[in-house]
């Protein structure tokens, strides 16, 4: 299904109807099928600044999305208020069908790996199995078939030869590799990925797109926080954010030059340099 948010007054519009409806009617509208994530009126700040203002937009099963938007636009907030990691001054977020605070099994996230403390004495294989710990519960221990699921999902991302070695003794690459093990080993329906391209070579970056094409082949959905542009014409929708939804909706009717122009402001290299690079990308397919 596709979606696009392009009328900042329409935005205001959802968000005073939000204001005005109980919590109770707020979620079931949209928790409705057949969305994977559904995100009303959502704002946040970090003491007296604010990091996102009404936020809304809908996301259907099976997708894969791109957010993109300039530094702080709140991109990284927005992954971690959907998870539920952080408490909204107001909104609501649901996903599959729930708020997110009574499904976070079903959904994995891949961290930035600037925010993840090297130092701490873990394996590979035992990373990886941390995505089993939401069955698990407190005192649970992993079994066999724990072990089992972090091998197989560390030979997804052709990994497994390392799942002894000290997590800090990869390269960056290989570290967002494990990482994104973690998030199958879960086996999570929703995947929320902070910059999983950032840092890497390029032989990793497309090793990571063909696992998320995968994913989303097998109808999972994925969000995907991004910053090179010249890669939007991989995903089935783009939200352009900028601390409020500047567009969002099919990649080739979002990604224009005024929408980026909008969320980027006066960057005008950046965007024409993205601009010659998507067409190049384009001409290609």
């Amino acid at each position: 299904m596709s979606q696009e948010v392009l009328n900042p007054s329409a935005e205001l519009a959802t968000e005073a109807t939000t204001k005005a409806e109980p919590a109770s009617a707020s979620v079931t509208k949209s928790a409705a099928p057949p969305f994977a994530i559904s995100v009303r009126g959502l704002s946040v700040s970090y003491g007296q600044l604010p990091v996102l203002r009404s936020v809304s937009f809908d996301i259907a099963r099976g997708q894969l999305v791109g957010v993109v938007g300039p530094n702080g636009a709140g991109k990284s907030t927005l992954l971690k208020a959907m998870l539920g990691l952080l408490t909204p001054d107001r909104g609501v977020v649901c996903v599959l069908g729930e708020p997110v605070g009574q499904c976070r099994n079903r959904i994995a996230y891949v961290p930035q790996t600037e925010g993840v403390d090297w130092d701490f004495p873990i394996t590979v294989r035992d990373v990886v199995v941390m995505g089993r710990y939401g069955r698990l519960g407190w005192f649970g221990r992993p079994n066999r078939e724990d072990r089992q699921a972090a091998i197989e999902a560390l030979e997804l991302v052709a990994m497994s030869a390392f799942k002894d070695r000290h997590i800090r003794q990869l390269s960056g690459g290989q570290q967002k590799r494990v990482f994104l093990a973690r998030a199958l080993c879960q086996r999570a329906e929703v995947l929320l990925l902070d910059e999983p391209f950032a840092g890497v070579d390029a032989a990793t970056e497309q090793a990571i797109f063909k696992l998320i094409e995968r994913l989303v082949q097998e109808g999972k959905t994925l969000v995907v926080v991004n910053h090179d542009l010249s890669v939007l014409n991989r995903f089935d929708q783009v939200l352009l954010l900028n601390q409020r939804v500047v567009a969002f909706g099919a990649t080739e009717r979002v990604v224009t030059d005024e929408n980026l122009r909008r969320t980027y402001g006066g960057r005008l290299t950046l965007l024409d340099r993205a601009d010659a690079a998507l067409r190049e990308n384009r001409g290609r397919s």
